[in-house]
């Protein structure tokens, strides 16, 4: 006779027991991470529910149970809008721009700062590009506009005094992508470099003294041991910016727009805006609101499988 299995309650009461040994044990740690918990529940769960009402007509003074139930009549308000193309062609404008331009940024300011071998001149450095974020878009717009105004702005005066012609860098179509780029650069280019420092932190430093032996310049040892040890880094980050895809901002892009670049400068963020909260269409801008993260969550899953399929570790 073989030997009798198990008691599946014994089984049970010993992962149990398992569990609460491991909790006890690293109790300080889970406390401290239980207020973002607490926070990830409050503010990013329990507000799911209301993505029902993009399936409803949804009335205030009705709620969530007695509003009418309209499927999917919302959705293809928003397929067959006029605006839709515009809406989907500006927000992937500038979200590819920002993938180009702007996400390298951080990564090439952190391989420099890694060169710079004066620490006090290095954390100056840090110092003085970490600075921009934690200005408010106002102060961003405000900047921008001092700077590239077309009458009083500084860099039409100095253009001016060089004997060009002044510039409609504001109002005209063709810069505002770029502007919009620009900004972004310039306010969170440092600081997105603290993860890429503390990764290259990471790097064991044997491996740069066994490369100078070899004879190896600092421009080799960069891309031959630091870049492909900060990769997974860079990967992790770039799938998680393209969750971002169908995101600009809201009050950057609307700070910068006007009448004489709306054709390029409205965006879903802005078009939620003008129909969900100043037309009171809550419904619909919910439909909105959940067509953008469908497609998010289908471009993070896409980026993560193409992550793996090439032989890195990709975000899960």
């Amino acid at each position: 006779m073989g030997a009798e299995p198990p008691d599946t309650t014994i089984l049970q009461q010993k992962r149990r027991v398992k569990i609460w040994l491991r909790l006890k044990q690293d109790k300080y740690l889970y406390l401290l991470g239980l207020p973002g918990f607490i926070a990830l529940i409050v503010f990013k769960f329990f507000p799911m529910y209301g993505i029902l009402i993009s399936f409803q007509d949804y009335s205030p003074f009705l709620g969530f149970m007695k509003s009418e139930w309209v499927g999917l009549e919302h959705f293809e308000r928003l397929f067959s809008d006029p605006d839709f193309p515009v809406l989907l062609r500006n927000t992937l404008a500038i979200n590819l721009m920002g993938l180009i331009f702007f996400f390298p940024i951080p990564i090439i300011l952190a391989l420099m700062l890694n060169e710079v071998k004066r620490e006090v001149f290095k954390r100056t450095i840090q110092s003085i590009v970490y600075l921009p974020h934690f200005l408010s878009w106002v102060i961003i717009a405000s900047l921008t506009f001092t700077f590239f105004a077309t009458g009083e702005g500084l860099i039409n005066k100095m253009l001016l005094q060089l004997g060009f012609s002044p510039m409609d860098w504001l109002t005209n179509p063709n810069y505002f992508w770029a502007m919009l780029t620009g900004q972004s650069i310039w306010k969170e280019a440092g600081w997105g470099t603290i993860l890429f420092l503390a990764a290259i932190a990471g790097v064991d430093p044997q491996l740069y003294e066994a490369a100078r032996m070899d004879g190896a310049s600092r421009f080799r040892q960069m891309w031959h041991i630091t870049l492909p040890a900060i990769r997974n880094v860079i990967i992790i980050l770039l799938i998680l910016r393209m969750g971002n895809m169908m995101d600009v901002g809201l009050e950057q892009v609307f700070l910068m727009q006007n009448s004489l670049v709306s054709e390029v400068s409205d965006v879903f963020d802005t078009y939620v805006y003008r129909v969900g909260i100043q037309q009171s269409e809550f419904s619909y801008s919910t439909a909105v609101g959940l067509f953008k993260s469908v497609v998010g969550l289908i471009l993070i899953l896409g980026s993560n499988w193409l992550a793996k399929k090439f032989g890195n570790e990709g975000f899960f």
